[in-house]
């Protein structure tokens, strides 16, 4: 009995220590757990919008960072409270700040899925000050924002647009009968376009780790994550980076988080 309150004034404890911070452009939610580990980790959702990690579907996984140890931010960069209602340039600038105002002195590891894999890549590649990602079925290139045309970037940086991979004609057919994994495909044998769009995940300042879907519904991505490991071999990446092929439709990764811990454990303390 004396156990069994033990671990429930631990879950509560956990649960209250979670706080909102006021950051243009994204919303923050900062839950700090023991703090014996000095290292962040950010959690970023996908392409549902609003601000994944906070629900209480994450919470068991987010609790079990807390009880590790970590420190937890989720961010929401649009269709959420005080951020954008689009996937559609969204500033790498703003979502930075927001993540130095909860560092602190604190390493920082960001995880994503899906497109907040593609944000989290980015990030990293674009601010040295982040010590290491985990990326969940990412895209290698950047891709259209969610809007009526696709004719805009998903993201900015600098105020500037970054390339991507236009919506080809060839992507066309594949859209109008609902099949996303055949649309991407189309739209990534535009070779130049793919190049120019290419994340630059060379300039990563630290650990990297991807885990793909070998039968991705959505998009191909134990083939962008190739792509991603071949750039690193090419650059003779100097940081430890490993790429997962989980067998399985887009979200099968996410029942491989005792994968990311371990990572997390060997290469992030």
């Amino acid at each position: 009995m004396k156990l069994l309150l033990s671990l429930l004034l631990l879950t509560c404890s956990l649960s209250l220590t979670a706080r909102q911070s006021e950051t243009p452009g994204v919303q923050s939610i900062y839950y700090s757990g023991a703090g014996t580990r000095q290292t962040l980790i950010v959690g970023l959702g996908g392409s549902e919008g609003g601000n994944a990690w906070s629900s209480d579907r994450w919470k068991p996984v987010r609790d079990r960072f807390l009880e590790q140890g970590y420190h937890f931010l989720a961010l929401g960069y649009f269709r959420c409270k005080g951020a954008p209602d689009t996937l559609n340039r969204i500033s790498l600038n703003q979502v930075h700040d927001a993540i130095r105002k909860a560092a602190g002195m604190h390493k920082v590891i960001i995880i994503g899925g899906s497109r907040g894999g593609d944000l989290a890549l980015l990030l990293a590649a674009h601010f040295p000050d982040i010590n290491g990602v985990v990326a969940i079925v990412p895209s290698h290139v950047a891709f259209p924002g969610h809007t009526q045309h696709f004719t805009t970037s998903a993201w900015q940086y600098n105020n500037e647009e970054l390339p991507f991979v236009p919506v080809n004609e060839a992507a066309v057919p594949f859209l109008m009968k609902g099949d996303l994994r055949g649309a991407f495909s189309a739209m990534l044998q535009d070779s130049l376009a793919t190049e120019k769009a290419a994340i630059p995940v060379e300039n990563i300042n630290g650990p990297v780790l991807l885990l793909s879907a070998t039968m991705d519904e959505i998009c191909p991505s134990t083939y962008m994550c190739g792509k991603m490991m071949e750039r690193l071999q090419a650059h003779r990446f100097r940081y430890p980076y490993e790429h997962i092929p989980v067998q399985g439709r887009h979200s099968a990764p996410l029942q491989e988080f005792d994968c990311i811990f371990r990572f997390l454990d060997q290469y992030c303390r």
